[in-house]
């Protein structure tokens, strides 16, 4: 997993609350396994029209917003049926931050385990941001900092101290088993020697 310490960029604003995740990747994109490749059907149904065309109108179809890393979106964003494909789809898509009042917790969790910090932070903090989004400004989000900033404004954030520790250094659910790849060996090599029917 790419490690996550610094970001800057011009943040996208999806005022619309209750986002769930059949909104975020519609059901009849869930039949890959990959992580890769979802990017383009983030949204489905808001970027496209019936005909599979391009609605120019939505956020993330218009520049600079098209390539933001940082989304800021309405609360209880994530709800609606687990599928980890929704945090593939919006990395695949170059989104790296989602900024809410809240999150659905099964989506929120599966952010971390994706490479992709969500950030809570009051209401107020996520729409005054939203008038930087409109302003083409770009904000930098600090994670061993926990700050969100823009110019000499700074926005604290509260965040798992493990959760941080597993984006800034890169390691998914793997990574972290790996870690105790010696301890796992030396269990294996204990049991045979000990129980070798099993």
């Amino acid at each position: 997993m790419e490690k996550f310490n610094k970001l800057k960029s011009i943040p996208s604003y999806l005022a619309l609350q209750n986002i769930d995740t059949d909104m975020i990747i519609p059901k009849q994109f869930l039949k890959t396994i990959k992580r890769t490749g979802l990017g383009k059907s983030l949204f489905y149904e808001m970027r496209y029209d019936e005909n599979g065309k391009i609605i120019k109108d939505f956020i993330l179809n218009k520049k600079p917003y098209n390539e933001s890393k940082i989304l800021l979106a309405g609360k209880n964003f994530g709800c609606g049926s687990s599928r980890e494909h929704a945090p593939w789809a919006l990395s695949d898509f170059g989104i790296k931050c989602i900024i809410s009042s809240s999150f659905a917790d099964i989506f929120y969790n599966n952010c971390f385990k994706n490479g992709i910090l969500p950030i809570k932070t009051d209401e107020e903090n996520v729409i005054e941001l939203s008038n930087y989004a409109k302003r083409h400004e770009e904000i930098h989000i600090n994670l061993e900092k926990q700050e969100i900033s823009h110019g000499n404004k700074v926005i604290k954030f509260e965040i798992d101290e493990f959760k941080k520790k597993c984006l800034i250094n890169g390691l998914d659910d793997i990574d972290l088993t790996m870690e105790k790849i010696n301890q796992i060996d030396n269990y294996e090599k204990k049991i045979n020697k000990n129980k070798p029917w099993i």
